[in-house]
């Protein structure tokens, strides 16, 4: 299966993976930061797909409670032995609900654009499901047509992902229990890609 190929190959370069993001770009910090003042102070965080931990340790330094997970045992590991709780979570079938209730926001930076395209409203109504009425939804992917193969930066094996055009991507997520869906087009990556930012918040229906 593409995922776990992918997973694979994230987990044999991960800690290279982690050390060529550890800097934070300044769009990523903005939309950290407007999380932070959306939400506000001890608001609870799911993050999916936390990598290295980066974007966590923004958040809490803004007053947020992350809740950090991610699908590649090796990321897993890595946080775990700085001393942070993380678990190890597959968005499509892994229980994502907390026993303190309902999440506050939702974070998932360049993660959600390894699943399938059949897949992807699947794992935004669990989501949606696990997260508190108003409450905000902050994904980024990739812009483009299609889905395939990639080799590029710290990670040396292929990886797969699946690319979105704004309507497409605002319909998945519209109809998959969030509304106010807001799509941003045009931010460029390290390698000169498009990225599309969306935000949303928690319908107060269940999809």
């Amino acid at each position: 299966m593409t995922v776990d190929e992918t997973v694979q190959s994230y987990d044999r370069d991960a800690a290279a993976y982690v050390a060529s993001t550890a800097t934070m770009t300044d769009a990523v910090r903005a939309r950290v930061e407007a999380l932070a003042a959306h939400a506000g102070p001890g608001a609870r965080v799911l993050e999916i797909g936390s990598g290295g931990g980066r974007d966590a340790l923004a958040m809490e330094g803004l007053g947020l409670h992350v809740r950090r997970t991610d699908i590649t045992p090796g990321f897993v590991e890595l946080l775990r032995a700085e001393g942070h709780q993380c678990d190890l979570v597959d968005p499509l079938v892994d229980d994502l609900a907390s026993p303190e209730g309902a999440y506050d926001a939702v974070w998932a930076n360049a993660s959600l654009l390894h699943v399938a395209r059949q897949d992807l409203p699947i794992v935004l109504a669990r989501l949606a499901s696990v997260t508190r009425a108003g409450g905000l939804l902050l994904v980024a992917v990739k812009e483009g047509d299609g889905d395939g193969w990639s080799t590029h930066g710290s990670i040396s094996s292929p990886r797969h992902f699946t690319y979105w055009r704004a309507g497409a991507l605002r319909d998945a997520v519209a109809g998959a229990g969030w509304t106010d869906v807001a799509v941003r087009s045009g931010i460029a990556g390290h390698r000169g890609e498009s990225w599309l930012e969306v935000s949303a918040v928690r319908d107060s229906v269940s999809p």
